[in-house]
């Protein structure tokens, strides 16, 4: 082989060294910021109104930043969405925040944790509600200062749901025993193998009506509604927007162009958007 070849090859292995070495730290850094509640969404000094997206199933966090799971469009981190709006909160050019919700729920911590982020805002923020704002969402949704929605979104779901599917007949039937080994009589509640008791079933119950009794109370202060006309609202059904404007649960009925109307009404300024 001449040196020139030799030359070229050298060469070539090198450039595949750096290449490869820039991806791999590239990847690590984007990961880096994806991960670090710190890292700071950054936006061009004349767009002054942020933009959080929440879309999918509300959970409490992810993990692992590099799973499926993380790069799933069907799933939203509230630790991430409270980080988003912490960075909104300190940015002195961003005058106002936009919620872009289309979420049916998910966890009630989560959603609580978000929802007290929104009321940390010390900035107008607005919830703009896609095809859905329901449940969890819903109770985020009802924390802005205004919220809006398509006469055709579905709203609401004021509620608490636990229940599961019973696999403990059809574990009879394919000869599996249940073995019930455990501390104390309530250490396997909901586990779908056995069959759930009667204390079993109120201790859950339990659970659940405190949970509830905490969503129409939190309703009721964020929208200023009667607590009585929420618990009417709060058994669990959905409704289009029209009908939760008339309710209370929303204010205006309206998209993108609306919302912007109301910002400059509101704020006198002309709204530039950051998408976070």
């Amino acid at each position: 082989m001449n040196e020139k070849i030799k030359k070229i090859l050298k060469i070539a292995v090198i450039v595949f060294v750096i290449l490869t070495a820039l991806a791999y730290w590239g990847e690590k850094a984007l990961n880096f910021a994806a991960e670090d509640d710190s890292f700071a969404e950054i936006c061009y000094p004349d767009e002054n109104v942020a933009v959080i997206s929440i879309e999918g199933e509300i959970v409490s966090y992810i993990k692992n930043p590099d799973s499926e799971e993380a790069m799933s469009d069907d799933l939203v981190s509230a630790g991430y969405i409270v980080s988003q709006l912490n960075n909104a909160r300190d940015d002195e050019n961003i005058k106002a925040v936009i919620l872009e919700i289309d979420s049916y729920g998910g966890s009630p911590v989560g959603s609580e944790e978000i929802m007290n982020a929104v009321k940390r805002l010390n900035k107008p923020s607005i919830a703009l509600i896609r095809e859905g704002g329901v449940s969890g969402a819903y109770l985020i949704a009802s924390v802005a200062n205004r919220v809006f929605a398509s006469e055709i979104s579905d709203i609401g779901s004021i509620g608490v749901t636990a229940s599961y599917l019973d696999y403990s007949q059809q574990d009879k039937k394919d000869g599996i025993t249940y073995n019930q080994l455990s501390s104390g009589k309530f250490k396997d509640t909901g586990d779908p193998d056995k069959s759930l008791t009667a204390e079993e079933k109120e201790l859950i119950m339990r659970d659940i009506k405190i949970s509830h009794e905490f969503f129409v109370k939190k309703v009721a202060e964020n929208r200023k509604l009667d607590i009585e006309k929420v618990k009417k609202l709060a058994d669990g059904s959905t409704m289009l927007g029209m009908a939760a404007k008339e309710n209370g649960l929303i204010d205006e009925i309206g998209g993108t162009g609306e919302v912007k109307t109301w910002i400059t009404g509101k704020l006198g300024i002309e709204p530039t958007f950051c998408y976070y």
